[in-house]
Parts: C-alpha cells; sequence; structure tokens
C-alpha cells in the first residue's frame, strides 16, 4: 500500500448504515465469533510462499494509523495475524506497541515493512532495516519488500536484503510497485528471489498481466489498496452491490472475497472496528462464475491514485 490522501469515494459503506449486515457485525456477541475457537468459516486461510514461508491470505494495513496501536491490538484480538506497515507510514512503533498489547506470540504473526526510497543502497538498506526493526521492537521480519524501487541504488538494497535474509533477520523479501522491466532484471540477476510483489490492484485495476506474469514465475501478488480507498464510488457500485444482495454481503466483501477468489493476498485498513469485523467476514461464501464476469467488466485499466504513478 501506499501512502495517499483521503478517498474521493463514498466514506466507507454508509451501505451499513442502512443494511441488514449492520447487525451482524455490531450486535452483540459479534467481536468474539472472529478469534472464538472452532469458528473456521472466518478463520484466515494461508497461503505458503515460494520459499515455504506460510502467509496469511488478508491482513490489515496501518498506512494511517501512527501513533494507534490499539487498533493493532484489536485486529489481532479480532483474528488478523498478518500485519503490514512502512517506514514511511510512521506507524512501526504502533505496530510493535500494538503487537505486545495484543498478548499474542510474535511467532504466531507476519509483520511486514518496507524499505523506503531515502535509504535506498547496500549499506542504507541495513541501516533502514535495523531503524524499523527497532521501532517494531522485533528480533526479525516475515517480510521485507523495496518500497518504491523508481529511483536510488535498488539493486544494492537488493543484495542488502539477501545477506539479512540468509542470517535470518528476514523470513522473505520482495518488491512492492516495480515495474516488469525491474522484475525481470531481478528474476535473472538475484540469489534469493522474490516471494511477493505488493501492488496496488482491487477491481477498478485489475491488473491481469501481473498477474499472470507473477503466478507464471511463483511469485504471489499482494494487493495494497484492495478496495481502492473507496475512490470511485467502490463501496457503492451498482454491480459490486448487485452481487452483494445475494449473499448479505457488502460492497467491501464482494470485492475481498474477489481478491481471494483470484489468490491475491488482501491488506485492508480501517480505523474502525465495524469495518475491521466486516473485513475478515469473506469466508462464508463463494462468488460464482457470472458473479466473477460481472467484476471483470469494471476494469478501467488505469490507476485509481495517479499522484502515485
Amino acid at each position: 500500500m501506499n501512502k495517499e490522501p483521503n478517498s474521493n469515494g463514498m466514506n466507507r459503506r454508509q451501505f451499513l448504515q442502512t443494511s441488514a449486515a449492520s447487525a451482524m457485525f455490531l450486535g452483540l456477541g459479534g467481536v468474539r465469533s472472529f478469534a472464538a475457537p472452532g469458528a473456521e468459516k472466518n478463520s484466515i486461510p494461508w497461503v505458503t510462499l515460494n520459499n515455504g514461508l506460510r502467509m496469511p491470505r488478508l491482513g490489515f494495513g496501518t498506512m494511517t494509523l501512527k501513533g494507534d496501536p490499539g487498533s493493532v491490538a484489536d485486529a489481532i484480538s479480532l483474528g488478523y495475524r498478518l500485519i503490514d506497515t512502512a517506514m514511511i507510514y510512521n506507524s512501526e512503533e504502533a505496530v510493535g506497541e500494538g503487537v505486545k498489547q495484543s498478548g499474542i506470540k510474535r511467532e504466531e504473526l507476519f509483520i511486514t515493512s518496507k524499505l523506503w526510497k531515502d535509504d535506498m543502497g547496500y549499506e542504507q538498506a541495513k541501516k533502514g532495516f535495523q531503524t524499523s526493526l527497532d521501532k517494531l521492537q522485533m528480533d526479525y521480519m516475515d517480510l521485507y519488500l523495496i518500497h518504491r524501487p523508481s529511483g536510488g541504488d535498488w539493486k544494492g538494497s537488493w543484495k542488502a536484503m539477501e545477506e539479512l535474509y540468509h542470517a535470518g533477520k528476514i523470513k522473505a523479501i520482495g518488491m512492492s510497485n516495480a515495474d516488469f522491466d525491474q522484475m525481470d532484471e531481478l528474476m535473472a540477476t538475484s540469489e534469493v528471489k522474490p516471494a511477493i510483489h505488493q501492488i496496488e490492484t482491487h477491481a477498478f485495476f485489475q491488473e491481469g498481466k501481473w498477474r499472470d506474469y507473477l503466478k507464471q514465475h511463483g511469485i504471489q501478488m499482494e494487493a495494497w489498496a484492495p478496495l481502492a480507498e473507496g475512490r470511485h464510488g467502490l463501496f457503492t457500485n451498482d454491480t459490486l452491490a448487485a452481487i452483494g444482495r445475494k449473499y448479505n454481503k457488502s460492497n467491501a466483501q464482494v470485492s475481498l472475497r474477489w481478491h481471494f477468489q483470484r489468490g491475491i493476498v488482501a491488506i485492508p485498513r480501517s480505523k474502525q472496528r465495524a469495518h475491521r469485523m466486516e473485513n475478515l467476514n469473506i469466508f462464508d461464501f463463494k462468488l460464482d462464475k457470472s458473479d466473477m464476469a460481472s467484476i471483470s467488466t469494471l476494469d478501467l485499466n488505469t490507476t485509481q491514485f495517479p499522484e502515485w504513478s
């Protein structure tokens, strides 16, 4: 996920305020259902990466949390195990504190952070990684990504990350927002194959070429802004709403289920507890072929975040 201004779409799902689903999320006992033993229908499945590491297929993004460890602790209490942060988000310290507050063992979590362009290069990347690790108050990261390899010595950064990987400080390494030429070069020259490529993808920017490329090379695709941050009216889109009515689900849930069925890891973020719960509740229904075909027609094949292109 990248840092971006407030969405120009509808404020997260006013849909919920008038739908029957709101009672499901806000009613008594709803909080416990996601973490309760035996609640398999809402447990988050895992995917095995190309180096054998297991990663949750749905996570919690922290781009706007900054100094809010309580949201992280709450997300973990609800059942999230993948927590995504980055140096540029200024949320690493909050993630570290939130993990401590949660009481969940570190080894049960999957923590991702990212190297920003200011720390590009072999030596700087090692320093940048250690700074992030210290802020997280952890001994290792599960996943570390080069956030935007659009400038600077990203090749030197990758070499440093390979060494940290071999030293056991990082369990998997990858890219975020790389282009095809960079990924081709990385595949041809790197000692350690990238496990993840994290990019913008959602119903309005489906990135089929990237999905095919990454599948061909055994690299897991991960979506930042999987709900387009509400841009282009995603939370009130008629096509998504019509599908949602079939299953008593919101546009957000239909979108996240669509990512899941395409084999994409998604990391939606939310400051509101009801929305964090809503995002988890996507494993008790399945989109059929006609649903998937309808969503495919929404592709505009262009970024919804031009400020980051």
